[in-house]
Formats: structure tokens, C-alpha cells, sequence
């Protein structure tokens, strides 16, 4: 069930991404490869894929029915959306800092503590 729900999810994405949507117009192309095949029998494959795919497109009487044909027409298939995260934004104020000099004379030592002291101790007896 796993394998064929995946092959169906598979199948979905690419054909709705992809050019693969493109190959579901095969039986136009052969359809009209048969009409052209009844003008002219001596038509191959081959000169018929010259005719509706080399060089620039024809506007003969059988032109909308050309443009059916696989890979013959553009069509924008995938769609990149969008969605901008909308945020509150809060806008900085400036602060003013002021310095304050402060006269002190004396040399105080902010992290004298005994534990920091004591690494350079001697090492005692246990």
C-alpha cells in the first residue's frame, strides 16, 4: 500500500511540476499523425516531427490543431508562492550614556578571592 500510495504521490508531483504533463498529449500527436499520413503516404515519422518541430511554426489551416501537439506551446506550471512573515516590529530608541569619572585613589583588585589565590600555593600532604 506504501509502495503505491508513493507512486501516486510521485506521479502527482511530477507531472504538476515537470514538462511530464506534456506526454498525456501523445495520442493528439499520433491522431495527427494520421490525418497528415492520409494526405501524403509517403510521410515518415521522422518528416513529420521535421515539419511541427524544426525551424519556426507554420500558420497553416491546421495550426490550432499543431499548437495541441506535445511541446509545442509554453505553460507556466510551477508557481513559487510567497509568504512574507509579518512581524511587529519595535523601533529602538536611543539612549543617551553618560560617563561619570569617578576620583579614586586607592587600587582595589575586583576578583582577589582565596580561591583564586590558592592555585598558587604549595601542594600539601594529604
Amino acid at each position: 500500500m506504501k509502495k503505491h500510495l508513493s507512486i501516486l504521490f510521485l506521479s502527482v508531483y511530477l507531472l504538476s511540476v515537470t514538462q511530464l504533463v506534456e506526454l498525456i498529449k501523445l495520442p493528439v500527436m499520433v491522431e495527427h499523425y494520421v490525418e497528415h499520413k492520409e494526405q501524403n503516404p509517403n510521410l515518415t515519422v521522422l518528416q513529420f516531427l521535421c515539419i511541427h518541430y524544426q525551424g519556426p511554426d507554420v500558420f497553416d489551416a491546421d495550426y490550432a490543431k499543431d499548437m495541441k501537439l506535445p511541446f509545442k506551446s509554453h505553460t507556466n506550471i510551477s508557481s513559487v508562492v510567497f509568504y512574507p512573515l509579518i512581524q511587529e516590529y519595535k523601533p529602538i530608541q536611543k539612549v543617551n550614556f553618560t560617563y561619570k569619572k569617578q576620583n579614586s585613589y586607592t587600587y582595589s583588585f575586583a576578583y582577589s578571592s582565596i580561591s583564586l589565590s590558592s592555585v598558587w600555593q604549595p601542594p600539601r600532604d594529604c
